[in-house]
């Protein structure tokens, strides 16, 4: 089972399972509800700054 860390809330998702994804960059992040991936694809840099921390 692949899983993905939802770059906005942190909680551990399990990629096959996934119904929200965005792309951004080239690389594909995976949410756990739609509200995370709203979040991300308003502002993605702010997430991925928090990433890089």
């Amino acid at each position: 089972m692949a899983t993905s860390i939802d770059p906005v809330c942190k909680m551990k998702v399990d990629e096959s399972k996934c119904k929200f994804t965005s792309e951004y960059r080239g690389k594909k992040y995976y949410f756990c509800a739609p509200g995370c991936k709203r979040a991300f694809d308003q502002n993605p840099e702010k997430y991925l700054a928090e990433e890089k921390k």
